[in-house]
């Protein structure tokens, strides 16, 4: 699967996304770094059908309004350290990429895994 990880997300996710076999892209590998816009973010991600993952709610926006991106997978962790966000996607591994192939909206709190679409 390919991932866009947004800019509020360690490169350390996109790097435990990359040694599970996946393509992955962090705003930190674009020409604008962090500072990427978000037109631009959700351009790419459409352009090359990657899943999002992100915190910002304004894709689940564009999301809902059919602008895309393909997949979307929210965090509405708030604020945590880096190592417990990456705890969180080590113990929803099995169940975040079996139901982002199956679904195209997922949200991961720190306290469950919400299938939206």
């Amino acid at each position: 699967m390919k991932f866009l990880v947004d800019a509020q997300l360690p490169r350390r996710l996109a790097l435990w996304l990359h040694q599970r076999g996946h393509d992955v892209v962090h705003t930190l590998d674009l020409v604008q770094r962090n500072r990427t816009p978000d037109s631009f973010l959700l351009a790419l991600a459409n352009q090359d059908d990657c899943a999002l993952i992100t915190k910002d709610t304004d894709f689940e926006i564009t999301f809902e309004l059919g602008q895309g991106p393909p997949k979307l997978l929210l965090l509405s962790t708030g604020n945590i350290h880096n190592n417990e966000l990456l705890a969180l996607f080590v113990r929803h591994e099995e169940a975040l990429f079996r139901l982002l192939a199956q679904h195209t909206f997922i949200e991961l709190s720190q306290s469950q895994l919400v299938v939206h679409k």
